[in-house]
């Protein structure tokens, strides 16, 4: 037993310095000067520290605007996600239907089609309804991106929720609205906390559909792929850590959620 919670321990390290340390060495190339990003060989630990390559990438003309989008983009995804993804795990996890495990089999194939095949059609449709070029019409494919894993999650917590609690609402004078918004969706947020940071990484960092469906409002991941030829390699760095940087923030400050699902006390 001991043996085995140690090699459970020895991978979870090694799987946390593989995803820290390409985090890790693209941070300290954005915080270094801009000279220090091509210098060969490269220390694990920085000569200094200079706030020149941020400047300049913050400087650096539609920026900011980029940055705005895919806030704007990464957020309507997390909510249509939640709020379409949520009844619909409710569903699955208190109805009974013909074909329910065919139906959940069809929920993860829609993760294997493939999205370049569909991008053709998205953008005619897209240019005839008007919402090409438009942060609403990006989220929404992003949102078909999240919302798979919306249902699924949410169906296995909405499993996990005694129906009895909701029988007893009921019994008390609460509609099956009220019963699922004051008893349920309470026990089920921590869960659903992971949802919303999926839904808002996916959007943060997806760039095929963003370069496809956007020319002039254009997210940063879009921007950054449209400039990467012509830009320096510190422009590069600088803008992997403005990535990186608001999914570890977002992670951060939902954590206590996370901890709760878990039964992790955070105190």
């Amino acid at each position: 037993m001991k043996q085995h919670r140690k090699f459970l321990y020895s991978m979870a390290v090694l799987l946390a310095v593989c995803w820290l340390i390409p985090i890790y060495l693209i941070g300290i190339s954005a915080l270094s000067p801009r000279d220090a990003a091509t210098a060969w060989p490269k220390g694990l630990l920085p000569s200094s520290l200079s706030l020149d390559t941020l400047q300049f990438f913050i400087n650096y003309t539609g920026v900011w605007k980029a940055v705005g989008n895919s806030v704007v983009v990464a957020l309507l995804t997390m909510l249509f996600a939640v709020v379409l993804g949520a009844p619909a795990g409710y569903a699955l996890a208190r109805f009974d239907f013909h074909g329910q495990n065919v139906y959940r089999i069809l929920i993860v194939m829609t993760r294997a089609f493939p999205l370049a095949i569909l991008a053709l059609p998205l953008v005619t449709r897209f240019i005839s309804v008007g919402l090409y070029d438009t942060q609403l019409g990006v989220a929404l494919v992003h949102t078909a991106l999240a919302l798979p894993f919306s249902i699924l999650v949410s169906s296995s917590l909405f499993m996990g929720i005694p129906r009895e609690l909701e029988e007893a609402a009921w019994t008390l004078g609460c509609t099956k609205f009220e019963a699922f918004m004051k008893i349920v969706m309470p026990l089920a947020l921590p869960g659903m906390a992971a949802t919303m940071i999926f839904s808002f990484v996916i959007s943060w960092n997806e760039v095929f559909t963003a370069s496809v469906l956007t020319l002039n409002n254009r997210t940063l991941t879009a921007f950054l792929f449209a400039s990467l030829e012509e830009s320096p390699l510190h422009f590069r760095y600088a803008g992997g850590f403005f990535l990186i940087l608001p999914s570890l923030i977002f992670i951060f400050v939902v954590r206590k959620y996370l901890f709760s699902m878990w039964g992790i006390s955070n105190r």
